[in-house]
């Protein structure tokens, strides 16, 4: 699940994943902070994968952060930050807050193809994940 705000930006995010193998239908997004947690709690399938922009209205990526890591039954859910931010502070609260890495958007639509591998690849390949706690 990718929640990011930008349509330009989801879409070159989806056809980025698609060059790394990954199924349109794999792939799901929202909007904002508010979308990602109303989805979270009414899903019957919950993701295996978090991609979360900081900066989106109504609830931030910071605030949806702090929710998922604090629930019960989201919180063993891996969470990337991939956002255009790099500053210190939100690399560190991120960390703090419990994200499992933390990205910035790449410059070019190659970089982004080659860092989204590298995120399919750790988390979709080779880490051994829990369905839930």
């Amino acid at each position: 699940m990718i929640a990011e705000d930008d349509p330009d930006d989801q879409l070159l995010i989806e056809d980025a994943l698609v060059e790394n193998g990954v199924s349109r239908d794999e792939i799901s997004f929202v909007e904002d902070g508010q979308s990602l947690l109303t989805a979270l709690d009414s899903t019957q399938h919950v993701p295996d994968i978090i991609l979360l922009d900081l900066n989106m209205p109504r609830i931030d990526g910071r605030q949806a952060l702090k929710k998922i890591k604090s629930s019960e039954s989201l919180k063993h859910i891996p969470v990337v930050i991939f956002t255009t931010s790099s500053s210190d502070e939100d690399v560190k609260s991120s960390y703090q807050h419990g994200c499992n890495t933390f990205f910035t958007k790449p410059a070019t639509f190659n970089d982004l193809v080659e860092n989204l591998g590298i995120i399919k690849t750790y988390w979709a390949e080779r880490a051994i994940l829990v369905e839930s706690l």
